[in-house]
C-alpha cells in the first residue's frame, strides 16, 4: 500500500536528521575539532541544497524515474557515512561531509513530488503520510538524548547508520506514479521573479534561515556547555517540532482569521524574542521551553506562509521550480551564511553575542516584510509541511 510504503521513508528520513542534526555537533567537539571546524562541516549540508536538488531534479524529469535516484542516492549515502567510522581528522570529515549532503540532498524534493502523485485524488492525506516524518524525528531525538546519557558519543554513528539502512530499505518499497508523466516545462521565472513582493518575500525567507543557521550548528553545544543533560537536550529539540506541529495543523483557521503579511510579521518578531532568550537566557530552564514553543512560529508559520504564497504566485508547472529557488535561496544560501557566521562568533564573541546576530538578522527580516510588503498577500493557497 503506498501510504505505509511512503509514511516508512518519511519516518526513517527524519529520523535520521533527528539524530544527526542535534547531535553531530556533540560528537565533532568531542573530537577536538574547533568552533570554526564544526561550522564548516555542518554548513556542507546547506552548500548542497543550494545547488544539488535542482541536479537531481533535472535529471528524475530527463530519465522519467524518481524512485532509481531515490535508491541510488539512498545507498551512496549509507556508503558516505561509514566513511566517518575511519576518520576523525577535519580533512577526512570534510570529505565524507562532502559525499554524504550531496546525496543526501537528492531525496526529498523528489519524494514531496513522488507523494503528490500518488495522491492526486485524495491531497488532503498528504498530511496523515507526512505526520510520520514528525514522528521519526521525535522518537530518534529523544530516544538518541537517552542514549548518549548513556554511551560514549560515538555510538551515535552506528545509530545513524542503523536509520541510514532504514531509509534505503523503505525505497526499496517505492513505486513510480501512473500519473507521474513527463510535462513540458513553462516559460522562465524572470517574469514572476521580478515582482517587489517575491524578492522581498525570498530575501525575508533568506535572512530567517540565517538566523536559524547559528542554532542548528551551535544549539546542543550550549544546552550541554550550561549543564543540561542529553536526555532534556533531546526533549528541548523535541517540544521545537511538537509546536511546529501544532502551527500547521492551526495554520488554516490562522488563514482565516490573519492575513499571511500578519502571520510573517509575526514569525519574525517571534525570532528576535526567540534568539535572545536562547543567548542570554540558558540558565534558565522555563525560557528555554519558551524559546522551543516559539519554534512553531519561527520555522513553522513562516515555512507555511512562505509557500502558501510562493503556490499562489507561479503558475503550476513553475511550481517544482519556485519551492527548490525557495529552498536554496533560505535553507542553502542563508542557513549557510548563518552556520558559518556563528562558526566565527562563538569563540570570539561567546554564545550570547552569537544568538544576538541570528536576532538582528530576524530583526532585520522583520522591517523587510514591514516596509516591502504593504499590500496583503493571498491568503487562499494550500499549506505544505516539512519538518527541519
Amino acid at each position: 500500500m503506498s501510504y505505509w510504503r511512503l509514511s516508512s521513508w518519511y519516518f526513517f528520513y527524519f529520523a535520521f536528521i533527528g539524530a544527526f542534526s542535534p547531535y553531530f555537533a556533540l560528537y565533532l567537539q568531542s573530537l577536538g575539532l574547533s568552533a570554526w571546524n564544526i561550522s564548516v562541516l555542518l554548513s556542507l549540508m546547506q552548500v548542497m541544497r543550494m545547488v544539488a536538488p535542482n541536479l537531481w531534479s533535472w535529471l528524475a524529469e530527463r530519465f522519467h524515474s524518481k524512485t532509481v535516484i531515490v535508491r541510488t542516492t539512498a545507498a551512496l549515502c549509507l556508503l558516505g557515512f561509514t566513511s566517518f567510522f575511519l576518520t576523525t581528522g577535519f580533512a577526512g570529515m570534510f570529505l565524507g561531509m562532502v559525499f554524504l549532503a550531496f546525496f543526501w540532498s537528492a531525496s526529498l524534493p523528489l519524494i514531496e513530488a513522488l507523494t503528490l502523485a500518488h495522491l492526486r485524488l485524495q491531497p488532503e492525506r498528504y498530511g496523515s503520510i507526512r505526520l510520520w516524518g514528525s514522528v521519526g524525528f521525535i522518537a530518534a531525538v529523544l530516544g538518541f538524548g537517552a542514549l548518549l546519557d548513556a554511551l560514549p558519543l560515538g555510538y551515535l554513528l552506528w545509530g545513524c547508520l542503523i536509520l541510514l539502512a532504514g531509509v534505503f530499505a523503505s525505497s526499496l518499497a517505492l513505486s513510480e506514479s501512473s500519473s507521474d508523466q513527463p510535462v513540458k516545462l513553462s516559460s522562465s521565472l524572470g517574469v514572476t521573479l521580478r515582482r517587489p513582493q517575491v524578492l522581498t518575500l525570498l530575501a525575508a525567507s533568506f535572512l530567517m534561515s540565517a538566523a536559524h543557521g547559528g542554532m542548528y550548528v551551535f544549539y546542543s553545544i550550549h544546552l550541554v556547555e550550561h549543564g543540561y543533560d542529553k536526555t532534556l537536550v533531546g526533549g528541548l529539540w523535541a517540544l521545537g517540532v511538537v509546536a511546529e506541529i501544532l502551527v500547521f495543523l492551526l495554520m488554516p483557521r490562522l488563514l482565516q482569521r490573519y492575513s499571511l503579511r500578519a502571520i510573517l510579521l509575526a514569525s519574525f518578531a517571534c525570532a528576535v524574542l526567540r534568539f535572545l532568550m536562547i543567548g542570554w537566557g540558558v540558565e534558565f530552564l522555563i525560557l528555554m521551553l519558551l524559546a522551543q514553543l516559539l519554534h512553531g512560529a519561527t520555522f513553522g508559520a513562516h515555512h507555511a506562509v512562505t509557500v502558501a504564497a510562493l503556490h499562489r504566485w507561479f503558475p503550476a508547472l513553475q511550481q517544482a521550480r519556485a519551492q527548490a529557488l525557495y529552498g536554496s535561496v533560505s535553507f542553502g544560501a542563508g542557513g549557510l551564511l548563518g552556520g558559518l557566521l556563528s562558526g566565527q562568533t562563538w569563540d570570539a564573541w561567546g554564545a550570547g553575542w552569537t544568538f544576538s546576530v541570528s536576532a538582528l538578522f530576524a530583526l532585520v527580516g522583520l522591517l523587510l516584510v514591514w516596509t516591502g510588503m504593504r499590500q496583503e498577500l493571498p491568503a487562499t493557497a494550500p499549506v505544505t509541511v516539512t519538518v527541519i
